[in-house]
């Protein structure tokens, strides 16, 4: 059974290889990646339930036991995102050939799409931090694939911005993971977090130094505040549908680090690594909605509304209690699901209005009414509306807030909910609502199918807020687990 816990990662590995040999037969390429992906997801689905039936899957790779091994571990918090990425890639394969031209899905384009899951995955999944960086390195390859898909000259400026960036911040990743194991001898995340225990007292002071400065790797690719700068044009300049994979994914990954890393390993001194991550917090919020407020690129401001629910997440990892934990990964599961439907959907309101200028486009609803009010409706899950999942997330996060007394952070993130919803609505009341404007695309099929796959993510999102008593029971036990490091540990070490 210990096998389970590598296949999301194996299953698309072997899936990019095979669509790799045949890029031509396109029809074969597409049937084949919506069954793998299908399949994948039912997969994957059951080792979520075994998770949560019996508790965490750990596989020592090779036969050898922790730390000496290379350890793979689904446990609560990383099945569930795994799950949720499949989700996101599920409705990202079937939306690609209406979203990409023939000679960019011939380009490999399902071959990079596969093995960007498995990196994603290989990240939620692996019980190591040297092997964490091997995953970003994979993930990252695959990124720098699909942003060049269509050859464009934008694209090649920001793919250069986006690659340079994202190679300074392996190098630093590599030179902190030497810190690390300088100082308590292994690199297995378990192994560690007992190590760090017996760390003599005079080397507190170097432990944290470290703890910060892999929260700055960290940070760059989450997009935490100053550092997000690279995101913005880099996450627009792509197909719609590869952004929905970036802007739901990527900074997913980066957060997920910082959600493993600072809850299990360098808990030794939360009040200046976690009070540190409240501050950025408030700001990545308050800059990500001035964001998307500054600009009329109606992709533009579904990428920057990226920013601030980075920072909601952050938030509750910096409150480090039950609620903020709850919240945090609440928030978590909603963003990764929300991004991704609005990204497919605001890809069909360009195709539909041929532009991505708001100031241009107008009563676009009238022509295609469920596009509009679907929109309409992921709007308001995204600025956390009740009863949608937005605010569950929301909601625990602010008790958490509250409970510890942070006021200056409760009015911010309160403030940056309504931005965010403005934000939304501009887009709504002015590209959707009004007369109906001339230059509407000639093809309306196409953007009736580009608008289905976001119906279930849609759906997905409205379950999670209407049926909340049924999820909390599972965010609750991940909020529990991450707070109890003994669980985690015991699994890889002992299981």
């Amino acid at each position: 059974m210990n096998n389970l816990a590598i296949l999301p990662i194996i299953l698309p590995l072997l899936a990019s290889v095979i669509v790799a040999f045949i890029p031509k037969k396109l029809n074969i390429v597409r049937k084949l990646s919506q069954i793998f992906t299908v399949v994948f997801l039912i997969i994957v689905g059951y080792i979520f339930w075994k998770v949560f039936a019996n508790g965490p899957i750990t596989l020592q790779g090779g036969g050898w036991d922790a730390p000496f091994g290379i350890t793979f571990i689904a446990d609560y918090l990383s099945i569930l995102l795994v799950l949720t990425t499949y989700i996101i890639a599920t409705a990202a394969v079937f939306y690609a050939p209406y979203s990409l031209s023939d000679k960019q899905e011939m380009f490999y384009f399902y071959t990079f799409f596969f093995l960007l899951i498995s990196g994603i995955s290989g990240a939620f999944l692996t019980g190591d931090l040297f092997n964490l960086f091997v995953f970003f390195e994979v993930l990252l390859m695959a990124s720098y694939g699909l942003i060049v898909l269509g050859n464009g000259k934008v694209q090649l400026r920001e793919s250069l911005k986006y690659v340079l960036i994202n190679v300074f911040s392996s190098m630093l990743f590599v030179t902190t993971v030497a810190f690390i194991y300088s100082l308590v001898g292994t690199l297995n995340m378990a192994h560690i977090a007992e190590r760090v225990e017996a760390v003599p007292a005079e080397q507190q002071g170097i432990l944290t130094a470290v703890g910060i400065l892999l929260f700055f790797v960290f940070a760059v690719k989450a997009a935490i505040f100053p550092l997000y700068y690279w995101l913005p044009n880099s996450y627009v300049v792509p197909n719609p549908v590869v952004s929905a994979l970036f802007g739901a994914l990527l900074t997913k990954v980066g957060i997920y680090s910082i959600f493993r890393v600072y809850t299990l390993i360098f808990v030794q001194d939360t009040g200046i690594t976690h009070q540190l991550f409240i501050w950025l917090a408030m700001l990545t919020m308050i800059f990500g909605v001035i964001g998307a407020l500054s600009t009329n690129n109606v992709k533009l401001i579904i990428t920057y509304n990226i920013i601030p629910a980075i920072g909601f997440i952050l938030m509750g990892i910096g409150l480090y209690s039950e609620e903020g934990l709850a919240g945090s990964t609440y928030y978590l599961i909603h963003d990764m699901i929300i991004k991704a439907a609005l990204f497919l959907l605001i890809g069909a309101l360009v195709v539909a209005a041929g532009t991505k200028d708001l100031s241009k486009m107008s009563g676009v609803i009238q022509r295609f009414p469920l596009l509009g009010w679907l929109f309409f409706i992921g709007s308001l899950v995204l600025a956390g509306i009740p009863p949608f999942s937005g605010f569950i997330g929301k909601l625990l996060l602010l008790q958490g807030s509250l409970g510890q007394g942070e006021v200056l952070l409760t009015i911010i993130a309160l403030l940056s909910s309504l931005l965010i919803l403005l934000s939304m609505m501009r887009i709504f009341v002015r590209g959707f609502w009004g007369e109906k404007m001339e230059g509407m695309t000639t093809n309306p099929r196409k953007v009736h199918a580009l608008t289905i796959p976001a119906v279930f993510l849609i759906a997905l999102s409205i379950f999670l807020g209407v049926c909340a008593e049924y999820v909390l029971p599972y965010v609750e036990t991940i909020s529990n687990y991450l707070l109890d490091r003994t669980e985690y540990i015991s699994s890889v070490l002992k299981g």
